[in-house]
């Protein structure tokens, strides 16, 4: 879930130091944002903060989400506030829900856990007065990424966010995607690459850099971002991203991840009876179009 924030404020000091940390730092998240994390982030377009959760919670919130599939399959639900479902199969034949938006809004335990204390550091990052945004955008989202002949996915081509900020009708500025990740992933395990530095290039080259969503070939300056359960991560969404597909099969290719929206813009709640935003429309065709991509 795609974030506007303001820009970033970095000194020299922090920038020197932040510029010397390897690219697979693992941070601790405490009380606030710290100087070098700051210029971390400025400087790469991405934090990775170790064990945030408990396994527990991971696991508590993981049922919820088999709750709510549950529902929506015996509603044949197709869409939850506007918003298209990803659906597919999982290694048994079943429906499987892949992408789940608004969670928090058919879930108390989701709605509860995603305002902890512990987050509290990240939600000044974006803005002091910004607000998870459980009936806004997309909501909670909550992501299961899977390798199977049936899956509705199992990837996600190069993109960057920028481009939703112009179906919204402005330019693309400073923004962040929160995601906590429930699976160990390891490179050969698929999961989120990134082009560190990426989200510091021209509107010409986030707009034509890559064929969006269709492109899936390695990147030689990509970095595989490595995770455990109960990490957090912060990235910039005008970092070129994309998700790669495990080199596994069945249940050992699973990948979940859940995206929190903070938002600092005025309050626009959907509804049920919502349209699909363009950029969903969009989606759809280009996700049928990399059927037949070459790359």
């Amino acid at each position: 879930m795609v974030t506007a924030i303001a820009s970033i404020d970095v000194d020299p000091h922090s920038a020197a130091e932040a510029a010397t940390l390897p690219l697979d730092t693992r941070f601790e998240l405490g009380a606030e944002i710290t100087p070098i994390q700051n210029a971390f982030l400025d400087k790469n377009g991405f934090l990775l903060f170790g064990g945030v959760t408990t396994q527990e919670e991971l696991d508590a919130i993981d049922a919820e989400v088999h709750s709510i599939q549950e529902r929506w399959l015996s509603e044949r639900r197709k869409k939850v506030y506007g918003i298209p479902l990803f659906a597919g199969k999982d290694p048994e034949g079943r429906p499987f829900i892949q992408r789940f938006a608004f969670t928090s809004t058919f879930s108390e335990v989701i709605h509860a856990f995603i305002r902890d204390e512990r987050f509290e550091p990240v939600r000044r990052l974006i803005g002091e007065d910004a607000r998870v945004g459980d009936e806004e955008k997309d909501g909670v989202v909550f992501n299961r990424n899977l390798n199977v002949p049936e899956s509705g996915y199992k990837r996600l081509g190069w993109h960057t966010d920028g481009l939703r900020s112009l179906f919204y009708g402005r330019m693309p500025g400073p923004m962040l995607n929160v995601g906590l990740h429930f699976d160990r992933i390891a490179r050969e395990d698929g999961g989120l690459r990134l082009i560190p530095g990426s989200h510091k290039q021209g509107f010409w080259d986030m707009a034509f850099g890559k064929p969006y969503f269709v492109d899936h070939r390695v990147d030689p300056w990509e970095l595989a971002i490595e995770t455990e359960p109960g990490d957090l991560t912060i990235h910039d969404g005008r970092l070129w991203h994309r998700v790669e597909k495990s080199r596994h099969q069945g249940w050992k290719s699973l990948r979940r991840t859940m995206y929190v929206p903070y938002i600092c813009d005025g309050y626009s709640p959907k509804s049920p009876d919502s349209p699909t935003p363009l950029y969903h429309q969009l989606g759809r065709g280009l996700r049928w179009a990399k059927q037949r991509s070459p790359f």
